[in-house]
């Protein structure tokens, strides 16, 4: 079964969210001024991605060029050991940062695309709503929305009419 990278993640996170293949969206997102800037931040952070995958390899192959089976490293290669360590923990820490930043990128991509109604019909109904839940002061009456019919004449307004 074929290990898939994080690279290979992050690739299908952004071809499934924009539904293009990558080789369609890098010139796109390589555009000064872009159309799309989250698309562009979802690439940016793709390529980080792809340097930290490579400092990744490198730091496990010398990591696993140290400790190989039946050989007893040398207190001399404590030091290197620990290092490669830490450090490839480091790289593995940067690239889950980085595939939870392209899918934060994806969910704001998601939150900002319009839905079915226009803007202005949702923050109506969300006015409407926020309205509906308002708590009302003690004591305090709520304005009647619509003003009592008035039951009679009119009175003459007193002082001269022009």
């Amino acid at each position: 079964m074929p290990h898939t990278t994080a690279l290979d993640e992050a690739t299908a996170m952004i071809e499934k969210a924009w539904g293009r293949p990558i080789e369609e969206l890098e010139p796109v997102a390589t555009r000064r001024p872009c159309d799309d800037p989250l698309l562009r931040s979802a690439m940016h952070i793709r390529s980080a991605l792809i340097v930290s995958g490579t400092a990744t390899a490198a730091h496990q192959d010398r990591l696993h060029a140290l400790t190989w089976p039946g050989y007893t490293p040398g207190f001399y290669d404590m030091d290197r050991i620990t290092s490669s360590a830490a450090t490839l923990r480091v790289r593995q820490a940067e690239t889950q940062i980085a595939l939870r930043a392209i899918s934060y990128v994806i969910e704001a991509r998601e939150a900002t695309a319009p839905a079915d109604r226009p803007p202005a019909a949702r923050r109506a109904q969300a006015a409407v709503a926020r309205s509906a839940h308002a708590p009302h002061a003690l004591n305090q009456v709520p304005d009647p929305a619509v003003p009592a019919p008035v039951t009679g004449p009119p009175t003459p307004a007193a002082g001269p009419h022009r």
